[in-house]
């Protein structure tokens, strides 16, 4: 399926998913420090967009989330679920992918340094393309470099889902069609316009 480049602010990844986190964690101890530098810091900043000061507070959100169950300096997929569902438990598609990408080394938890790294695709200046790339990859559930049909079935039904909506079997291959059709990232895009904030968060945050 084709790819229609777009532009999303930071702002909108911070305000709609990351720093909603943070009141998920008021209730707990005040967490282990990371041992991070000033020196590491800049570090890390150089290989990014952002400024030594935004990477210092990406560290203590980082902190408040990988301390919110295991108090070891890594964010486990437990942790982010308690995140973004308020709950370890609960089975969602979108926070898997998610957690996946986020995961970089594939070592079953995310770092501090593979969470900066991701979330610079989301920076104002990240180039258009590591942006769709990184929304291609999300939806890319089987990871053959193609988006298939069942894919895009997948996804919007996990984003249904969530939303609270319910629609038939019926529409949602019409929908599958009019996406198809328009081309992927356009048709995507056209088609949560259309849906209430909850599918708009999900949007801001895969870059679509």
């Amino acid at each position: 399926m084709s790819r229609s480049p777009v532009f999303i602010p930071l702002i909108g990844i911070i305000q709609s998913v990351v720093l909603s986190f943070t009141a998920c964690f008021d209730h707990h101890l005040p967490p282990k420090k990371l041992q991070y530098t000033i020196d590491d810091l800049r570090k890390i900043a150089s290989k990014t967009l952002f400024t030594v000061n935004e990477v210092e507070a990406l560290l203590d959100l980082f902190k408040k989330l990988s301390s919110s169950i295991i108090d070891d300096g890594l964010i486990h997929k437990e942790e982010l679920k308690l995140a973004l569902l308020k709950t370890p438990a609960s089975d969602n598609l979108i926070l898997d992918r998610l957690f996946a990408l986020f995961d970089e080394k594939k070592n079953g938890a995310i770092e501090f340094e593979e969470f900066v790294h991701v979330l610079n695709v989301f920076h104002p200046r990240a180039p258009l393309e590591a942006k769709i790339d990184f929304a291609f990859r999300l939806y890319d559930l089987r990871q053959t470099g193609f988006i298939e049909r069942e894919e895009v079935r997948q996804m919007l039904n996990a984003i249904l889902m969530e939303s609270e909506l319910q629609i038939s079997a019926e529409s949602l291959e019409l929908i599958i069609d009019k996406v198809k059709k328009a081309g992927f990232y356009a048709g995507i895009r056209s088609l949560c316009a259309s849906f209430p904030s909850k599918l708009l968060t999900f949007t801001v945050l895969v870059g679509l």
